[in-house]
């Protein structure tokens, strides 16, 4: 092969690294933000500081509740009620339901999105397992709260808001035991 052929096969090379490199470190922070900023996506805020709130016993709006794991987590993850009626401004807690049933110790994290996306402003988050990583060990089961509250200035024709979690195995990344934890 010729030098230059070398030479422009190790640039075409060292690029595409590069852009891997890219799309894997720096793309998904940067996703996260802009969904942050905008609101696209679904994403909710972090945890909610309650405050008191007017009920609107006007209207009733249902919540329903969707897990799912990504394709590495083997877990069984669902929630213990798929949907709840609720006034806008009232507290609601709800539990979903995790069994590690693998025959290792491992740890979760569960990224919620909350769906139409108009309504994420308006879904408030006071507690959730979603805050925490969720350690468990070889067949071991929990429940996992969560209380929420709808904002009462939720559109008016905003009947259903879905929350959705997608639970991962983060493991390998925290590189805590779940003795530590």
């Amino acid at each position: 092969m010729e030098t230059s052929h070398r030479s422009l096969l190790a640039k075409l090379l060292a690029m595409a690294v590069a852009m891997f490199l890219f799309a894997i470190f720096v793309l998904p922070p940067l996703y996260d933000l802009f969904c942050e900023i905008t609101g696209i996506g679904g994403r909710t805020g972090g945890q909610y500081e309650a405050v008191e709130v007017k009920v609107d016993t006007s209207r009733q709006v249902r919540v329903q509740f969707v897990a799912a794991n990504n394709e590495q987590m083997p877990w069984e993850f669902y929630p213990m009620e798929h949907s709840v009626m609720v006034y806008p401004g009232e507290s609601r807690a709800v539990n979903f339901f995790a069994h590690n049933t693998t025959g290792e110790d491992m740890i979760g994290q569960a990224i919620p999105s909350v769906l139409p996306n108009n309504a994420a402003d308006y879904f408030h988050k006071t507690a959730c397992f979603c805050f925490d990583n969720q350690p468990l060990a070889a067949g071991e089961q929990a429940e996992l709260g969560l209380v929420f509250i709808l904002d009462p200035d939720l559109p008016d024709n905003v009947n259903t808001v879905t929350l959705s979690y997608t639970l991962f195995d983060i493991t390998d990344r925290t590189g805590l035991a779940i003795a530590q934890q």
